[in-house]
């Protein structure tokens, strides 16, 4: 049998430099990481997603589908799909938060429309918060293929709190 092993190499920035910068907005701090000025959490480099557009309450992440990605069935994992769908939804939630607040995911629920493989093309996930209030939020966003069509959907709820020193 022919070694039909493949590799990847992955390289990231020690987390405790993309950490959220409490001095500045949530906005600041997603646009900081997608312009290079602070590097992107190590998830982001294991997966290979990345931030293409941000602006108060919106996100747009984009990943491209690769074999690494696979489950058993020569498909991307859900678990994929869902981080890309968390990360963004997360990341517009954020998006709307004044300095010295974050947030995190309390749950979260997805819909998977149809399979996707690497030669999918790049899947691009648009997300916005639906209600942001003091302690929580929640989001949905959406994944499309370059065709536009629906690959999943989500909602999450976020809790916003400020971090204790």
């Amino acid at each position: 049998m022919a070694d039909t092993k493949r590799e990847k190499q992955i390289t990231w920035s020690d987390p405790a430099e993309t950490l959220r910068d409490l001095s500045i907005t949530g906005l600041e701090h997603m646009q900081a990481i997608r312009d290079g000025r602070i590097p992107p959490p190590p998830i982001a480099m294991l997966t290979g997603y990345r931030i293409v557009e941000v602006e108060q309450g919106r996100t747009v992440f984009e990943l491209t589908p690769e074999e690494c990605h696979y489950n058993p069935f020569s498909t991307v994992h859900g678990g994929i799909l869902s981080t890309l769908l968390d990360t963004a939804m997360t990341g517009s939630v954020i998006s709307t938060l004044p300095a010295g607040q974050v947030c995190t995911t309390v749950d979260i629920t997805i819909k998977y429309m149809r399979p996707v493989t690497a030669a999918t093309g790049t899947l691009q996930c648009t997300a916005k918060p639906i209600h942001t209030g003091k302690r929580l939020a929640t989001a949905e966003g959406r994944i499309t293929d370059p065709g536009g069509n629906l690959i999943a959907h989500g909602v999450s709820t976020c809790t916003i709190f400020t971090p204790k020193p």
